[in-house]
């Protein structure tokens, strides 16, 4: 007969056993705050938010796991089910939060920012190395720049990403924890499945190696670069038409970029490299204006760049 496991810190319980080998192994490849921080965990029931739980416990922080119901699919709230019970048998806190999203064009899109829309500032996500991978070729198709190719920044908020996926598939089977299979990560209608399970699989075919620590290791020295060139483009003023003109294209682009998301332009996304070159070459003369994305317009005028939002710019038209 199986005896009742110590929960970590606390009483009998069928807490999670992590004196498991694996944890101290895994645990030493993360990036968690000193133990006694308290952390906020997205945890969404699949193997790498779990992982990400049970290690942010493990590392002796005081966890809150939040579950975000995003109402796509009938049964999903069974899934909170699953985070609360895992939360319960690591000893830590739980919260659930519902939002409603509507299926349509951009869904990933739209239920990541309804996603973070609830979560405090500074949550942990269970993004892995294999994530980022998936991030960085993503972005290069869409014609992104330096700062694209990143794919997944490192950050505080971002402890597991020098973790594999197999990683914290073989924790959650370690410990005994039953990960959520959200059946959206096979749509192909989704561009980042196609990413995982056609490209990357292509690209280990074609290189006959595993492409994601290639990748990974190429990101972290666009990081470098993007860094070094966000350095040179904070002294120059993405205003000024004849200083974006005679200033590197890297550090003219970097500056336009960064003026155009601190402007709210496409809320971040989908400003692209041809969307900066066409900026660039309204600095330069070649065009008085231009659209960037989704509406948004920057236009040249007496030497000064300026940027307005969709609809205001065609309702100032005679």
């Amino acid at each position: 007969m199986d005896r009742p496991r110590r929960a970590h810190g606390g009483g009998l319980t069928d807490a999670v056993d992590l004196a498991h080998p694996l944890v101290g192994e895994l645990l030493a490849r993360t990036a968690f705050p000193r133990p006694g921080s308290a952390v906020t965990c997205a945890v969404s029931g699949g193997a790498d938010s779990l992982a990400l739980l049970a290690l942010a416990v493990a590392a002796g922080c005081a966890a809150t796991a939040v579950h975000v119901d995003h109402g796509l699919r009938p049964g999903s709230a069974a899934e909170g089910d699953v985070v609360a019970d895992a939360a319960r048998r690591l000893g830590a806190s739980c919260h659930r939060e519902q939002v409603t999203v509507a299926d349509g064009p951009n869904l990933e899109a739209r239920a990541r920012a309804a996603r973070y829309a609830v979560l405090p500032a500074g949550a942990l996500t269970g993004h892995t190395a294999d994530d980022r991978a998936e991030t960085v070729l993503l972005h290069l198709i869409r014609g992104a720049g330096p700062t694209g190719a990143i794919g997944i920044a490192r950050s505080p908020e971002r402890p597991l990403l020098d973790l594999r996926r197999a990683d914290t598939e073989a924790l959650c089977a370690a410990l005994a924890l039953d990960p959520v299979h959200d059946p959206s990560n096979d749509d192909p209608r989704f561009r980042r499945n196609r990413v995982r399970h056609e490209l990357l699989p292509l690209l280990a075919s074609i290189g006959e190696r595993d492409p994601v620590p290639v990748l990974v290791r190429q990101a972290d020295l666009f990081a470098d670069v993007d860094a070094a060139l966000a350095a040179a483009a904070a002294s120059l003023d993405p205003t000024d038409a004849a200083a974006l003109a005679a200033a590197p294209v890297a550090v003219a682009g970097v500056a336009v970029r960064a003026w155009l998301v601190a402007a709210g332009v496409g809320d971040g996304y989908g400003i692209d490299g041809a969307a900066v070159a066409r900026v660039l070459a309204v600095a330069r003369g070649e065009q008085v204006a231009t659209e960037v994305v989704g509406g948004w317009r920057v236009a040249r005028s007496r030497g000064v760049l300026s940027v307005t939002a969709p609809g205001s710019w065609q309702d100032a038209r005679p």
